[in-house]
């Protein structure tokens, strides 16, 4: 059997609140290599240590489905290993430290070559047409970096991306894939199964050759409002979940049925 030496990071050297952040973002590669993602080993999926100018990163050669809490590098934002062992991706840290530094709500980073949004990247056009709800409630979050300057290689390459994509949530890169942010990972991961989705759908659209029913502006806007604004429940009870925590924990709760090791 082919192995990698990884040095576990125990529980008990990491805060309560870094071990649930280790949880978490092992659950998020899992789910993301579920649902056709993943580019292999490549691709990355990254969450800043609470309270420390640093983040968790799956060490390079580890598949998404071999991801625990344990295994995760701590990178420091200037590149220092500060825990666990294994090789950081050059493109990794060059992508990641940059924007994680940029602003506390890109505390989440996920850059993936996910096919539907990648191929959407690809186009002369990258813009996501506003043609269905999902499409709305995207729209007003998503930057287009239109200059693509082949691989990351350099923090400078990261820092250009970061002041494209500001305080927005989603960035398209051209002729590459798409970085999308979050505060939380349940958040992060509910933009990027969404924003995969629409740009499956879009591109089914696009590929009957028939005319498409974009939005108008006011239709657009009304869908966020009622996305965003109004309550997914009957207004009665204060201790209902955003809906992107109930779809995180829901899926967490489908790799407990099924016996995978994410949780160590």
């Amino acid at each position: 059997m082919t192995t990698l030496h990884i040095e576990r990071v125990p529980r008990s050297r990491v805060s309560e609140a870094e071990w649930q952040a280790r949880i978490d973002l092992a659950a998020a590669h899992h789910f993301a290599d579920r649902n056709g993602f993943s580019q292999g080993i490549y691709n990355h999926l990254t969450l800043a240590v609470p309270n420390e100018e640093a983040f968790l990163l799956l060490p390079f050669g580890l598949h998404w489905s071999e991801s625990s809490a344990s295994v995760f590098l701590k990178v420091g934002y200037d590149g220092q290993l500060l825990a666990g062992q294994g090789q950081i991706q050059r493109s990794a840290y060059c992508i990641h430290a940059p924007i994680h530094a940029f602003a506390p709500q890109h505390a989440a980073v996920f850059h993936t070559h996910m096919p539907y949004a990648s191929a959407i990247s690809r186009l002369a056009d990258q813009r996501l047409l506003i043609i269905g709800q999902a499409e709305a409630l995207l729209s007003d979050d998503i930057a287009y970096d239109n200059d693509y300057q082949a691989l990351a290689r350099s923090p400078e390459e990261g820092e250009r991306l970061a002041q494209t994509l500001q305080h927005k949530s989603i960035l398209f890169m051209a002729n590459h894939g798409v970085v999308v942010t979050g505060e939380t990972v349940s958040e992060t991961w509910d933009k990027l199964y969404s924003l995969e989705y629409a740009s499956q759908v879009q591109l089914y659209a696009r590929w009957t050759g028939a005319p498409l029913r974009e939005l108008t502006p006011e239709l657009r806007e009304k869908v966020r409002h009622q996305i965003t604004r109004t309550p997914l429940h009957d207004g009665k009870q204060s201790h209902f979940k955003p809906g992107h925590e109930l779809h995180f924990d829901a899926l967490k709760r489908l790799l407990d049925r099924d016996g995978v090791i994410y949780r160590d």
